[in-house]
């Protein structure tokens, strides 16, 4: 049990604190997915090929079960991405985004996405993952995962060029 946290605790962190935007929420995220796993895991049993999916896609489940539960603080992170957008410089004009706004704006319009699409988006771009890795982890096939990447892609790339986050 031990070389299966180790293993992979880090990407799955990684993961969750992406699709919960909190790094100590996405603690607990996967500490709860070690939990079940711990629970249904038979001690004479070896780790099989299809864990790491296991692993993504119920680290994906809580990831998801945490942010309804407290929706209430997406509308605040929302409201604060907004209000920084606002902000001015001293002289008075409006001043291009550093790269933290940059980035904030990003991950503010991804938690604005399907989650579906948030989840593919993440799992190619942050871990890295082939589409054949996702499509195990999501449950769909490799080329419903192409299809859901790019149209996810070009709806941020549309909304971030409208900000002037991005240019054409």
């Amino acid at each position: 049990m031990e070389k299966i946290v180790s293993q992979h605790e880090t990407a799955l962190l990684r993961y969750a604190a992406r699709l919960v935007n909190s790094p100590t929420a996405a603690q607990d995220v996967v500490q709860n997915v070690f939990i079940k796993l711990f629970k249904n895991w038979d001690g004479h049993s070896q780790p099989s090929d299809k864990l790491k999916s296991w692993l993504f896609r119920v680290t994906h489940n809580e990831a998801v079960d945490l942010i309804r539960r407290e929706s209430r603080l997406k509308v605040l992170h929302e409201k604060h991405a907004e209000e920084r957008r606002e902000d001015t410089c001293p002289d008075g004009h409006n001043c291009p985004p550093s790269h933290e706004e940059r980035k904030a704006t990003v991950l503010t319009h991804l938690k604005r996405l399907h989650p579906r699409e948030q989840q593919i988006v993440l799992l190619r771009l942050e871990q890295g993952l082939s589409y054949r890795d996702i499509s195990e982890i999501t449950g769909r096939s490799e080329g419903n995962v192409g299809n859901i990447l790019h149209h996810a892609i070009r709806k941020l790339s549309t909304v971030l060029q409208q900000e002037g986050v991005i240019q054409s």
